[in-house]
């Protein structure tokens, strides 16, 4: 039976060298309560320190290990959201990895039977695969991986023949603490997580740690009588808690940064499916812009009945467009955080499905994605590289994240990247139709050789995707001959807008790339909108 214990007391059980698995998306998931604890008492004290963290997704509050000494190293998909580590790992003070958020969640489950890690196809030919950087992010990370790999311990390793295939083994940690927020406990331990916008990891990261003989550590709202719980609402058992923290302040958890004004971030109804919102009124038209018109193109692509997904920035905001043109309810929305249905949110709220029909395991979700694929991925377009590769994960001398991109965007049967075609100090505008470009952006997006690489572009072909670059003055297709300029912007001119602002020169149809369509520059979508494309498909 698990043991009620405050707030300090959970602290207090953080040793020096503890591996630590945590579940988080953004906002949500983590226990605050016990991290600023956590926080707090190293501050006093140094301790604990050189402790290891683990966790999938990117997880903004956990900001609260960013101070040198803490961390001895940092695993995960995504650091972005917490710039006090990044930092760190940027300075190499804090060796660090990526693995992809899918395939972390799929190593905790196997961890969980006993097994040291995972095999995945996702990965390969990336800065994930160890004939290229084997998911380091700074020199020190590289020399523990030299380290690890004399003692055949390294965390990612390359199979070359598995039953005739090549894939990358992702190997766990033995971790010692398991971090979890949730909503309800019962006497007893047994955990429901009812006000979570997600339906996050929670039971595969108990299992995982159990299985090393670990401390499974749960932060929750409130405490329920035994036996008082939906036994089928129950997330983690109470045989997989060690340890149970009723949060002295639950009225201050963060869910989420919810919008309309919101003051408390208490959990939005909107985002359970507990209430239904008219979506039109949560997501509100763009204005007409190149944003807007990179969107519609975007959109375009899409068929009725189609499940897809779209990526984090610039994609996100496929769905104010698709409640504009009356039509998100045609085809399936589907987010890596196990929101399936509705419309996603935009901006601070990526991962949240207005009016969402289930949510399910994210870990399981990833199943899905990695073992049938979605039909439409829109991802955002950072930089690309002469055949078609993309880098997401590291910019102009910054850390981002791969988080479940390189599970989707690999699996994707239609894979869109969707972007400005420069960037910094860019301004452009629609005029009369027409793209204007009035001050052009310092750094091209299409380059020679990309910084990182973290989609291989070649093993997409070679598996028969279809791989577009959307952007306000050009469209681009990458073929198995090569990348090819399909379509070009009213108004924009070849040479100076397009094929100067390049590193490399795609390749050009003969008679030149077509226009795009002319009536995705006007104000009000023109011949009918989105809907008269998508219903001449399927005629």
């Amino acid at each position: 039976m698990a043991k009620f214990i405050t707030v300090k007391e959970a602290a207090e059980l953080f040793v020096d060298g503890d591996i630590i698995l945590g579940a988080s998306f953004g906002q949500s998931g983590w226990p605050e309560e016990i991290g600023k604890a956590i926080e707090k008492r190293f501050l006093e004290t140094g301790h604990p320190r050189d402790m290891v963290h683990v966790h999938a997704a990117g997880c903004i509050p956990a900001e609260c290990f960013a101070h040198e000494g803490m961390l001895k190293w940092d695993i995960s998909s995504h650091e972005s959201t917490t710039p006090g580590i990044a930092r760190l790992i940027q300075e190499d003070k804090l060796p660090a990895w990526y693995m992809p958020l899918g395939t972390m969640l799929q190593m905790y489950r196997e961890q969980g039977r006993g097994m040291p890690g995972v095999l995945s196809k996702v990965g390969l030919g990336t800065f994930m695969d160890p004939r290229v950087d084997g998911g380091c992010l700074n020199p020190s990370a590289k020399r523990i991986t030299e380290e690890l790999k004399a003692q055949d311990k390294e965390f990612i390793k390359y199979i070359p023949d598995f039953l005739g295939e090549e894939y990358l083994f992702y190997r766990g940690l033995p971790y010692t603490k398991g971090l979890i927020r949730a909503t309800t406990a019962d006497e007893n331990g047994n955990i429901t997580a009812e006000n979570e916008v997600y339906n996050l990891e929670l039971s595969a990261v108990a299992r995982a740690v159990k299985a090393y003989g670990g401390t499974v550590i749960v932060q929750v709202e409130r405490l329920a009588k035994a036996g008082s719980l939906d036994p089928k609402l129950v997330k983690v058992s109470r045989n997989l808690v060690d340890y149970v923290v009723v949060a002295e302040n639950p009225e201050d958890i963060v869910h989420g940064l919810w919008p309309h004004g919101v003051k408390k971030y208490t959990y939005w109804q909107g985002f359970t499916g507990r209430i239904r919102v008219p979506i039109k009124e949560a997501l509100k038209p763009m204005p007409l812009d190149p944003q807007k018109v990179i969107v519609r193109r975007a959109l375009m692509e899409a068929q009725p009945g189609w499940m897809c997904n779209f990526g984090i920035g610039l994609p996100t905001f496929c769905g104010n467009v698709l409640a504009e043109e009356g039509v998100y309810d045609e085809i399936t929305l589907i987010s890596e955080s196990g929101s399936i249905g509705g419309v996603p949110g935009s901006g601070p709220d990526f991962g949240c499905h207005w009016n969402v029909e289930a949510s399910v395991d994210q870990g399981e979700h990833f199943d899905w994605f990695d073992g049938t694929g979605i039909d439409f991925g829109v991802f955002g377009l950072s930089e690309a590289q002469e055949d078609g590769s993309i880098n997401t994960s590291y910019l102009n001398g910054v850390t981002l994240g791969v988080g479940g991109f390189a599970n989707i965007a690999a699996n994707a049967k239609v894979a869109l990247f969707i972007g400005t075609f420069t960037t910094k100090g860019l301004e452009e505008t629609i005029e009369d139709g027409k793209l204007v470009i009035k001050k052009e952006g310092k750094i091209k997006k299409f380059v020679k050789k990309c910084l990182q690489l973290t989609f291989d572009a070649n093993l997409a072909v070679k598996r028969g995707k279809k791989l577009l670059y959307i952007t306000e003055r050009c469209v681009l297709e990458r073929t198995p001959e090569g990348m090819v300029l399909t379509e070009i912007a009213p108004g924009v001119d070849l040479q100076k807008d397009i094929l100067d602002q390049m590193e490399f020169t795609p390749i050009i149809p003969p008679g030149g790339p077509k226009l795009m369509p002319a009536e995705i520059f006007q104000p009000v979508w023109g011949n009918g909108g989105l809907k008269a494309v998508w219903d001449a498909k399927v005629k």
